[in-house]
């Protein structure tokens, strides 16, 4: 079975989690091998990284069910655009690129919504196709 919108929303977040790793590796090379050094940057990054960690996982599997089951592309991609808005918007707060809190709560609200939707959707699915 070919999933090629999970597989096209895969790769995006797949590249944003290595640019995130990259960040917190040029700062580790400074001497910082383990942990955080007492370093703020680094500590951001860090903590951005492992958000991305927790949460992209989630949101793939989402997108891969909801594409498996027979979801209609458009609807698939809607919540993969609004998922990886999300953990985008979240990881440029965490990088000090865009600081503003605002960025933060938004990234966040937008990965549970489409998180929230897209759980909703397998499991009325999957009730509707037991029953």
């Amino acid at each position: 079975m070919s999933l090629p919108v999970t597989a096209l929303f895969a790769g995006i977040n797949i590249l944003l989690m290595c640019w995130l790793a990259l960040r917190v590796i040029r700062i580790r090379q400074t001497g910082i091998s383990l942990g955080d050094g007492g370093n703020p940057q680094l500590q951001r990054l860090i903590r951005g990284h492992g958000n991305a960690a927790e949460f992209m996982p989630l949101g793939l599997i989402m997108l891969g069910l909801t594409e498996g089951m027979g979801a209609p592309g458009w609807s698939v991609a809607l919540l993969g655009l609004v998922f990886t808005g999300g953990r985008l918007a979240h990881a440029l707060h965490f990088a000090d690129i865009l600081p503003e809190g605002k960025w933060r709560a938004g990234g966040m609200m937008a990965t549970f919504a489409a998180l929230g939707l897209g759980a909703f959707g397998l499991i009325g699915h999957a009730l509707f196709l037991a029953l």
